[in-house]
């Protein structure tokens, strides 16, 4: 348990920094406002993900079972999120 929350820890430390890297990165970087847009947008969701991910393993290794939506094997979206 203890070696999770170490684990834990380090990866926010981490995931900080490369927040805050790619942030700076961005101010940095001469783009027109709607690419810098988008850019910034794809730098959050690619973040979201990682974050989902890691929080995924995280549950898996404490023995709680997250299932992940398979896409390709549906035929409907609404298949995998039920109204």
């Amino acid at each position: 348990m203890i070696e999770t929350l170490i684990g834990l820890i380090f990866l926010v430390i981490i995931i900080g920094v490369f927040w805050w890297a790619a942030t700076t990165l961005l101010r940095v970087i001469p783009l027109a406002e709607p690419f810098r847009t988008v850019v910034h947008v794809l730098v959050v969701l690619v973040g979201v993900f990682i974050v989902l991910y890691v929080a995924q393993m995280f549950l898996e290794a404490a023995g709680i079972k997250v299932p992940w939506p398979k896409f390709g094997e549906v035929k409907s979206i609404h298949l995998v999120m039920p109204a």
